[in-house]
């Protein structure tokens, strides 16, 4: 039986730069909507559309193409984009390489709907990656049981760090009335710490759910990770500048 999350939109932005990647979108994509009865769309932006991954996603995920010459892919201008299309009451930022417990998901997305949550992450910002190898037998048996079963070979995403991104659930209006995502940050860096110092601030109320997020193991190019020492400089500074900002700061900031 699926969990209705037709109240829901999964947003997933994407740029293909392996073949592990598109495959990994495959799995995300399909476990969503084995498991559930939502709304998906998925933006691509690169050089040159080959009509690839529109047939392979099909008919039940809404799917664009933005032709991008850039080397850098500008996540969080996608990510806005793709906002404006949402006609949900509760949006999802999902990347391309993550899956979470079913059980997790309808857990979060429960308290919005009942409790009055603005946000709610599905996992409690621990993050495993599954290693070549287990990512190999979960895109085999697409079962979350297997992931489960050898999450103690797994290792941390990233090591001392609590995580407050790859899966986040998020009111619609709120999500618009925190400025969405900070375009300062461009390229891969640290945006989602940035949203969620945000919503603090402004003192929306968030949910935390019990349980882990599982990373599927992918090549690490230019876009997973900082490539560039501007990046760097600019990531960290515009994380400063949200992390000192008061909540009247903020609200004068994104109107």
């Amino acid at each position: 039986m699926k969990f209705d999350l037709t109240d829901v939109t999964f947003m997933i932005p994407i740029r293909v730069d392996s073949l592990v990647r598109l495959e990994n979108l495959m799995l995300t994509t399909r476990f969503l909507t084995e498991h559930f009865n939502c709304h998906i769309i998925v933006l691509e932006a690169d050089t040159c559309n080959n009509g690839i991954i529109r047939n392979m996603l099909g008919k039940r995920v809404e799917y664009y193409f933005v032709e991008d010459d850039d080397a850098v892919f500008y996540r969080t201008r996608y990510i806005n984009r793709m906002t404006e299309k949402v006609e949900t009451p509760f949006l999802c930022i999902w990347d391309a390489d993550v899956v979470v417990p079913v059980p997790q998901i309808a857990e979060a997305v429960g308290k919005m709907r009942t409790e009055g949550f603005e946000v709610a992450l599905p996992y409690d910002g621990r993050a495993l990656d599954t290693s070549v190898p287990v990512r190999e037998l979960f895109m085999q048996s697409r079962r979350m049981s297997v992931l489960q079963r050898q999450q103690n070979k797994m290792n941390p995403l990233h090591k001392n760090l609590t995580l407050r991104g790859g899966a986040v659930f998020v009111n619609t209006v709120a999500y618009k009335k925190a400025g969405m995502e900070n375009l300062s940050f461009y390229g891969w860096g640290s945006e989602d710490f940035d949203r969620y110092e945000r919503w603090t601030i402004l003192g929306y109320k968030i949910y935390i759910t019990k349980g882990v997020l599982y990373h599927l193991t992918h090549p690490r190019g230019e876009n997973s990770t900082f490539s560039r020492k501007n990046q760097v400089i600019g990531s960290e500074t515009a994380l400063f500048r949200t992390r000192v900002s008061s909540r009247q700061e903020l609200l004068e900031r994104v109107k």
